[in-house]
């Protein structure tokens, strides 16, 4: 379909909504100016995942970091990791913090995977750590599958070891359009660089009370 605009859906979406996410496919370099699939908008769109993911694996593959990104993507996709139970808030927010990486919350999630890595998958080592078992095993499985489809192109594996600006820059080539700045005029407070949004740092985030001038955000959520 090379005219999605004037394209006969059976259930049209809104215009707009349409001409959002093509906007965002061409700021991530999957559309040309004509709104056809690029070379790379062909690579991304044989993962099923967002396209700002798939463009973070790609990404990786030139930076040196695709075991990494794979890792963190899979974490991505899998939910919510940690658990919370309100007898055990205290604990449970220890534990949570040994994962913290001062460079944000997806090398958070890289450092718990590795942990699970480190004790063979374990599920009594979740529990221990309040983590879901079941979202770190969906996590498991989408990795395997992202795999799969990495090997089938041949797009090499390759590690950046402690080289974490690698995998930042990874997650930055997706994410540039995810971005906030420190607001000067409000404590604690962000404004997003898309629409100017007054944002703030979730307590639960490795960045909590870190305060960087620039970060790039996976989601926002209404609280």
């Amino acid at each position: 379909v090379n005219d999605l605009l004037n394209f006969e859906f059976m259930d049209p979406p809104p215009a707009q909504t349409l001409v959002s996410a093509m906007e965002n496919l061409w700021t991530l370099g999957a559309l040309d100016e004509e709104g056809l699939l690029t070379r790379l908008g062909r690579r991304m769109a044989e993962f099923p995942l967002e396209p700002n993911l798939s463009k973070v694996l790609i990404a990786s593959v030139d930076l040196g970091c695709s075991e990494e990104a794979l890792t963190i993507v899979a974490m991505l996709s899998a939910g919510n990791i940690f658990y919370r139970p309100k007898e055990k808030q205290g604990p449970a927010d220890q534990k949570r913090a040994k994962f913290f990486q001062p460079e944000g919350d997806q090398l958070t999630l890289l450092s718990v995977y590795e942990g699970w890595k480190a004790t063979r998958f374990s599920t009594p080592w979740c529990y221990e750590n309040f983590v879901q078992a079941r979202s770190m095993k969906r996590a498991q499985d989408v990795r395997k599958q992202l795999l799969t489809i990495m090997d089938r192109y041949r797009l090499e594996m390759t590690t950046a070891g402690k080289n974490y600006n690698k995998v930042r820059r990874a997650i930055c080539s997706g994410f540039f359009m995810h971005a906030a700045k420190k607001d000067p005029q409000e404590p604690g407070g962000y404004r997003t660089m898309d629409e100017n949004t007054p944002v703030y740092i979730h307590p639960s985030s490795s960045l909590f009370n870190k305060a960087p001038e620039w970060l790039p955000y996976y989601e926002l959520v209404l609280t």
